[in-house]
């Protein structure tokens, strides 16, 4: 997938947008109906890991708390942070931990308010071999990241096991170079290229998920301009329940009504892809997993921010000063898990 090289490459130029625009300020209700209306700007095309927004909307989570909600998908020409700059956008989707950090560093007022995966669903991959049996086996070996990985998660892999510079190769998103060499080893999205590997290469792949060996970053995170938090941190609530319950009925309901607007705004995307993702969020438990299990879907913590902080700006990501603080807030979330009726599974057990 290419969202995370495009939105992290733009951030660049939110230092200098930032000079100039201001955040929209929270809009009144529509008249006569009490119903807020709000535009969210998603990273990348309609997909399963953006189930739990398009169930909410799908069935009603976020109109009985009074949410008009409109999802705006992404794309390769789309830069969310840079929509939220300029206040095209109410509330945004920041793909990984690095988004809000850069958005610190660019002076926007703007911050994360929950995040949907406790695990980035970052990868590796490597074809079956005997010589890579963990990620500390590929110190050495060449390795095919984007250029927008080399400051990003590339940083947190040569802290911990000695990775080098010498070992990157390009990755351009494109899986030929992978299938054709069985000594290759790449980037990916355990929800993504692992499937399309299988599917088309008829190779099943060795997938090693950074978060399950430490990797600190969340992923998919719900954006809000201060703004709003400030004069209508009931509708922020309001946004972030709705989402919430939409995430537990998209993971241990029936996925069928977020999927069908899913393959409406997408129909590159086909019901395949669709169902192997929600089981792979299912079995890494990328939105349950972590202190989700006790704190519920959306938590974050500020022990895991100064976590991930710290190991980046010690590798020179970010200055020693920044105010990481300002990045987040979790005034919102960890309220433990939701108690639905029907989704014994969403209890944390």
């Amino acid at each position: 997938m290419g969202r995370v090289g495009i939105v992290v490459a733009g951030l660049a130029a939110l230092v200098f947008i930032a000079l100039g625009m201001w955040l929209a300020e929270p809009q009144d209700v529509t008249p006569g109906d009490g119903t807020q209306r709000i535009t969210f700007a998603t990273d990348w095309k309609a997909q399963a890991e953006h189930g739990g927004f398009y169930q909410a909307v799908a069935k009603g989570f976020y109109a009985k708390r009074g949410l008009e909600v409109e999802i705006l998908p992404g794309g390769p020409g789309v830069n969310v942070p840079q929509l939220m700059a300029g206040g095209a956008v109410d509330f945004g989707m920041g793909s990984n931990s690095f988004i809000p950090l850069r958005i610190v560093e660019a002076g926007i007022p703007v911050r994360a308010v929950m995040t949907v995966f406790q695990k980035d669903p970052q990868v590796l991959i490597t074809h079956p071999r005997n010589d890579v049996n963990s990620l500390a086996d590929m110190k050495g070996k060449p390795i095919m990241i984007s250029d927008a990985t080399i400051s990003a998660f590339w940083v947190w892999l040569k802290a911990k096991y000695d990775f080098t510079d010498d070992q990157i190769r390009k990755y351009t998103y494109n899986l030929a170079p992978f299938l054709v060499d069985e000594t290759a080893i790449q980037q990916g999205y355990v929800t993504s290229e692992p499937y399309t590997i299988q599917k088309e290469g008829g190779i099943e792949p060795e997938v090693y998920l950074l978060a399950d060996n430490g990797y600190p970053g969340y992923a998919t995170m719900v954006l809000a301009p201060n703004a709003w938090i400030e004069e209508s941190p009931e509708v922020i609530q309001a946004f972030v329940d709705g989402t919430i319950e939409g995430w537990y009925d998209y993971l241990y309901g029936d996925p069928a009504p977020a999927n069908a607007l899913i393959l409406q705004d997408n129909p590159e995307i086909t019901q395949d892809v669709l169902d192997q993702a929600r089981t792979k969020m299912l079995s890494y438990e990328l939105a349950t997993g972590g202190d989700a299990k006790e704190l519920g879907i959306g938590a974050m913590t500020q022990e895991r921010w100064r976590t991930f902080f710290e190991v980046m700006s010690a590798n020179g990501v970010y200055e020693s000063d920044l105010d990481w603080q300002a990045a987040f807030t979790s005034e919102f979330v960890n309220r433990g898990p939701m108690d639905l009726p029907g989704l014994p599974a969403a209890q944390g057990n």
